[in-house]
């Protein structure tokens, strides 16, 4: 019966730190096209608009109010997106040896960013669901989250990941929903409209087969997968599917199987 509320946004200095961040992959994105194409130089306004406005960016950093190690840091990103810009425009040229140069530079300064970013924004949302929880009271055991997810940011999200803490693992999959988008970003009615028709149908499964959590998977999919199988094996085919889990699974719904690899940007050079 109260009125929907509505967090406040993460502090500006994450999105500062992950805005100048974006700026070099940005900056990447430009002339990356145009690496095997030495003769074309459409680039060349794109990238002196772009350098305008990263000056700009440089020019009013230090009214940030951004802390002093991290400025000096996101100072350092900016005049090597600058630098390397500038390199271009001197030579006409975009080359493949400048580019990777200049990203083995960025790199570890791009680390810091994304680290100082994420400690940011998970302070943030930490302190505001925990206040929710706080303000529910018991009636927190009967509430429901939902967070929209895109490919990219299916695996370690960090907005789900936050409010697991809260809600425990038992909750996973049940009162506590990732919803895939095509989106960063989607609206409250969406998000609410696709909660909804989950919690709804769920009933519905429970009418017709016995089982509360049945309508959260493809109902097809089971016939389909053995399917699969049989026509695998009429092909002489391999079977390539993931192991069934019970409807209901309080597993962690993004990739946990383990395995070799680079697993995050530490574990890379």
């Amino acid at each position: 019966g109260m009125a929907p509320i509505e967090a406040p946004q993460a502090p500006i200095v994450y999105q500062l730190l992950k805005s100048v961040g974006h700026s070099t992959m940005a900056l990447a994105e430009v002339v990356v096209p145009y690496l095997n194409s030495p003769k074309d130089t459409t680039w060349r306004g794109a990238l002196a608009a772009y350098r305008s406005r990263m000056q700009s960016a440089l020019d009013t950093l230090d009214a940030s109010g951004m802390q002093k190690d991290w400025r000096t840091n996101n100072r350092s990103i900016l005049q090597n997106n600058i630098a390397f810009m500038d390199e271009c425009l001197k030579h006409n040229a975009i080359s493949a040896e400048g580019l990777q140069k200049f990203a083995k530079k960025q790199a570890p300064l791009l680390k810091k960013n994304i680290a100082w970013a994420a400690q940011t924004q998970v302070a943030h949302w930490m302190d505001v669901i925990g206040g929710w929880k706080e303000m529910l009271g018991a009636d927190w055991d009967k509430t429901y989250a939902a967070s929209n997810t895109i490919y990219v940011a299916r695996q370690n999200n960090v907005l789900f990941s936050v409010l697991a803490q809260f809600f425990g693992p038992e909750a996973i999959n049940d009162r506590l929903m990732l919803i895939e988008t095509i989106s960063f970003t989607t609206t409250p009615d969406d998000m609410l409209d696709s909660l909804t028709r989950i919690i709804a149908d769920r009933s519905v499964g429970a009418a017709f087969f016995g089982d509360y959590h049945l309508m959260d998977f493809e109902l097809m999919g089971g016939d389909a997968r053995q399917a699969i199988i049989d026509e695998d094996a009429k092909r002489k085919m391999d079977v390539v599917l993931p192991p069934q889990v019970p409807f209901g699974s309080r597993q962690w719904p993004t990739l946990i199987t383990p395995g070799p690899g680079a697993k995050s940007l530490s574990d890379l050079p």
